[in-house]
C-alpha cells in the first residue's frame, strides 16, 4: 500500500491485535509507544544470532499469537524479523515497512524470509508472507546514493523480466521505463509509481507461485551470480570485490547472465548493451582476482536454488519479458559469464 502518511496508514491495523511490538533499524526514527527492539543490520548481522535477540525480544514481552510484529527497515531487518514471525510460536503476524528501495521493491514483498548461514546467502528461510507491507517514499529522500543505487538494481532486474515492447498498461515497457529515469537528479515523487509498477509485478508472479514451484523464479534473474558475488565479498575475504550492496551485487550478476542469455539462448544483445552502459556510469566495474573466480564457481554450485548438488542453476532471458527459469550452466560457461564481466 502506498502511503503518504504512515501515522494514519498504521492506525487501521493498531485495533485488530492485542499486542503490538516493533523491531526497527536504529538508525531510522521511530518513537510509537510499543514496546520496541532497535537493532544494527547489515548483511554480516543477518544471522541465527539477530533472529534468537527477536525471538527474545518477544518472549520477554510475552508476546502471544494474537499479536502483530511490525518490522520497520530495510531488507535484511524484514527479512529477519520475517523469519523471526514465521517461527515464533509457529507463526505471527507481522507488518512490513521497508525503508530503503531495496526493501520496498523487492524484499519486503512475496513473503521471503531468512537468514545468511556457513557464509551461503539465505540458506534458512521460510515462505511467510505479511499482513501488509506500507510504502512511505519520503524514506527514500534520506537514502544514501549507493544504497539508492542498489534498489534501482533490483527494479531494473523486474524490468527485464516483466516488460515486452507489445505490452500495455501501468507495467507496459517497464523497462524502457526505467532506462528513462534521471539517476543524476534522483526524484523520489516520480519514482514512486516506478515502484508501485515493480511491487505490482512481483505480486502478480508470487500470487500465481508463492513456494517458489515454477513461474516465480524468474524473480531470480541475476541472483545466481549475485548471490556468489555478494557472499565471497562479505563471508570469504579473499576477494578485491566488496563488501558489495545486495543490489550492486545482483547488477553484476544480471550483466553475467545476460551475457550467458545472448550465447546460450539468442537474446537480443540490447538490453546486455543498455545495463553494461548503466553500470559503467553509475556503479563501476566490478573487481575480482583470477583466483577468486574457482570460489565462485563453487558457491554458485552450493546455491539453494539449485535442484541437483553441484550443477549451476540459473534464470535467463529469451528477451525482455521473457524469461527463461531451470537454466543448466556449466562450470565452463559460468567461467565463461565471469571473464566478461570482468573483462568490461
Amino acid at each position: 500500500m502506498l502511503c503518504q502518511d504512515i501515522h494514519k496508514a498504521i492506525a487501521p491495523w493498531l485495533d485488530r491485535y492485542k499486542q503490538i511490538c516493533v523491531v526497527a533499524d536504529e538508525a531510522v526514527n521511530v518513537d510509537w509507544p510499543y514496546p520496541t527492539l532497535r537493532i544494527t543490520v547489515s548483511e554480516q548481522d543477518k544471522s541465527l544470532e539477530t533472529v534468537s535477540r527477536i525471538w527474545d525480544f518477544l518472549l520477554e514481552q510475552h508476546f502471544t499469537r494474537r499479536g502483530l510484529l511490525i518490522a520497520v527497515g530495510g531488507g535484511v531487518l524484514t527479512d529477519l524479523a520475517g523469519f523471526a514471525a514465521a517461527t515464533y510460536k509457529r507463526g505471527i503476524d507481522y507488518l512490513n515497512i521497508p525503508t530503503t528501495l531495496l526493501a520496498m521493491v523487492d524484499a519486503s514483498t512475496g513473503g521471503k524470509t531468512g537468514f545468511n548461514y556457513h557464509g551461503l546467502k539465505n540458506a534458512i528461510g521460510a515462505f511467510h508472507a505479511p499482513v501488509e507491507t506500507l510504502i512511505y517514499p519520503p524514506f527514500l529522500d534520506t537514502l544514501p546514493p549507493q544504497q539508492f543505487l542498489s534498489g534501482f538494481a533490483e527494479m531494473l532486474k523486474t524490468g527485464l523480466i516483466a516488460s515486452s515492447p507489445s505490452e500495455r498498461g501501468s507495467e507496459g515497457a517497464l523497462w524502457y521505463r526505467l532506462l528513462q529515469y534521471d539517476l543524476d537528479t534522483i526524484d523520489t515523487a516520480a519514482l514512486a509509481p516506478l515502484i508501485m509498477d515493480c511491487i505490482a509485478v512481483k505480486e502478480r508472479i508470487v500470487a500465481a507461485d508463492p513456494d517458489e514451484q515454477g513461474p516465480r523464479k524468474a524473480l531470480n534473474l541475476g541472483h545466481t551470480f549475485g548471490h556468489a558475488l555478494e557472499e565471497i565479498s562479505f563471508v570469504h575475504r579473499t576477494s578485491s570485490l566488496g563488501p558489495l550492496l545486495h543490489g550492486y551485487a545482483v547488477l553484476y550478476g544480471l550483466i553475467a547472465e545476460l551475457y550467458l542469455s545472448v550465447t546460450l539462448l539468442g537474446c537480443p544483445r540490447d538490453p546486455l548493451q543498455q545495463l553494461t552502459l548503466l553500470m559503467l556510469r553509475y556503479y563501476g566495474r566490478p573487481v575480482c582476482k583470477c583466483s577468486d573466480r574457482r570460489q565462485l564457481i563453487t558457491l554458485m554450485q552450493q546455491d539453494k536454488k539449485n535442484e541437483h548438488a553441484a550443477e549451476i542453476n540459473c534464470t535467463l532471458l529469451h528477451a525482455i519479458g521473457a524469461p527463461a527459469i531451470n537454466q543448466t550452466v556449466t562450470p565452463a560457461q559460468a567461467e565463461e559469464a565471469l571473464e566478461y564481466l570482468f573483462s568490461l
